[in-house]
């Protein structure tokens, strides 16, 4: 998988305030569906609460990958999101959450889903990047650190 393919500038904010783990997939919905047209920001949103009650989308460490499948979605839309303060993501490690990568994807493709979650995964449990994005000072810093990696 290549970052590129999933990812875009739009869709890296950084360093953004919000008080709970609902106002974040809000957020998010929003991000994502605003650069993904044939997403709708209510959709995304459900779609991200129902996933999370099947269990929590939190590695530890401060990372989550909060991701979810949709008809409507043509190919796998990512949005990466660094938090001005941590909020509480309900992680087994106890650890509030700053850093995060969430996916929508595509009902059909299952296989390539669990491939994109993989990578992901192995992306935010490197200590050298989950640094370098926390330290990041703007949205295009947070993507070129990211593509760079």
């Amino acid at each position: 998988m290549i970052i590129e393919e999933i990812l875009t500038p739009k869709r890296c904010h950084n360093k953004i305030s919000v008080t709970s783990k609902t106002r974040l997939l809000s957020t998010i919905s929003n991000i994502i569906a605003t650069d993904n047209k044939s997403l709708d920001a209510d959709t995304v949103f459900c779609s991200f609460v129902e996933r999370e009650r099947l269990g929590v989308t939190s590695l530890g460490k401060g990372v989550a990958i909060p991701h979810c499948k949709i008809a409507a979605c043509t190919k796998i839309t990512g949005s990466l999101i660094t938090l001005e303060n941590p909020i509480d993501f309900g992680a087994s490690d106890g650890q509030p959450v700053d850093l995060i990568f969430a996916l929508v994807a595509p009902n059909s493709n299952d296989k390539q889903h669990d491939n994109t979650l993989a990578e992901i995964a192995k992306l935010l449990n490197d200590d050298d990047f989950c640094f370098m994005a926390r330290q990041t000072f703007d949205n295009e810093d947070l993507y070129n650190v990211t593509i760079m990696t």
